[in-house]
């Protein structure tokens, strides 16, 4: 007899102790849907789109079937597809969480680009034939956005750069942003500086299409809407009147986008290859519950003139006829160079 009530006893501490574990995993997922439902009420960019009063209760009723915490935050993408928020992200535990949506697949890339795609190319700076000056720039993805660290991140790119404009007699530039697919645009447009030079250079725009925030770079500093995000030290002359070759594809996207289109605007620029991704939507980032965090689509972005654009157009259209074993032989790169040999 005393056996038997041991056994009910462990029986019923198993049963306590699994129906513990339940209620405290539903308690943390509700405490994070809370918060994840509230800032994509009020800040979302679609926000007043969005039918809340039929979408949250169909997101709520799926999440009570989830036992645990880490595995409801697949819902994230039945949230954001229904809302159509193809730009946002959660971020928990080094993992991403975002909506289902259409992207380019390597169908709709060269051999060649796929195979340089692998190797998760870096970003790199040198002369081609001798005149022009090359720079790749893949996107930038990184947590720590401190002022101390982006201007860690960005001077050594700027460095680069000036190193080849101050050593070479150079023609001409290509900045090539064919594997640039987003992440902090703020480096990107540092490292820039000399072709960007003292201007307003890009902002966002609320949903009515009116400008809300106004980015400018300005003695190096990069600045936001007034304010001194980081900054690099600039030396030597500026380029801001070179002539400047953009190469984009279907890959570069959002802060790619970005850099682009902060060429708009500028004299002698043309841009050479495919559209761009069409992620032309400003995130910024918010804090979720348990150190999970996200990008959040709150605005447009547009150019230095107030000019929204969902894709980038190129000036000169070329496709599939990638080459980075050797530049000289890129169509891309070839196209770049004519346009800044013209009128020599």
């Amino acid at each position: 007899m005393k056996k038997f009530l041991v056994f009910i006893f462990i029986i019923i501490c198993a049963f306590n102790c699994n129906a513990q574990k339940l209620n405290t995993s539903q308690d943390s997922i509700k405490v994070f849907y809370d918060e994840l439902f509230s800032i994509m009420e009020n800040e979302y960019l679609y926000k007043d789109n969005v039918n809340w009063k039929e979408i949250e209760p169909k997101v709520r009723k799926n999440l009570k079937e989830y036992s645990d915490f880490n595995s409801s935050l697949d819902e994230v993408a039945t949230l954001f597809n229904l809302i159509n928020a193809d730009h946002c992200k959660v971020y928990y535990n080094q993992n991403t969480y975002s909506g289902n949506f259409e992207t380019p697949t390597q169908k709709d890339f060269s051999e060649q680009w796929v195979k340089k795609y692998s190797t998760e190319p870096n970003f790199e700076v040198k002369v081609l034939d001798n005149e022009y000056g090359y720079i790749l720039l893949p996107g930038m993805m990184f947590e720590d956005v401190s002022s101390k660290n982006i201007h860690k991140l960005s001077q050594p790119m700027y460095d680069e750069i000036y190193n080849i404009k101050s050593s070479k007699n150079i023609k001409g530039w290509i900045i090539d942003l064919r594997f640039n697919t987003g992440g902090n645009i703020t480096p990107m447009l540092l490292a820039l500086y000399d072709f960007l030079g003292d201007n307003d250079v890009w902002g966002v725009l609320d949903i009515n299409k009116k400008k809300v925030t106004n980015v400018k770079l300005l003695n190096g500093k990069y600045i936001n809407n007034s304010k001194k995000s980081s900054y690099i030290k600039p030396k030597g002359m500026l380029l801001d009147e070179a002539k400047v070759a953009i190469i984009t594809n279907l890959a570069t996207g959002s802060s790619g986008e970005v850099t682009a289109l902060a060429f708009k605007g500028r004299k002698n620029v043309n841009f050479i290859g495919e559209k761009t991704n069409g992620k032309t939507t400003t995130n910024t980032l918010a804090n979720l519950p348990f150190g999970a965090y996200m990008a959040l689509t709150v605005g447009y972005d547009c150019d230095r003139n107030g000019n929204f654009y969902e894709q980038i157009i190129p000036d000169v259209k070329v496709s599939k006829q990638d080459n980075f074993e050797n530049l000289l032989l890129d169509r891309n790169i070839q196209e770049a160079i004519e346009f800044i040999s013209r009128g020599e």
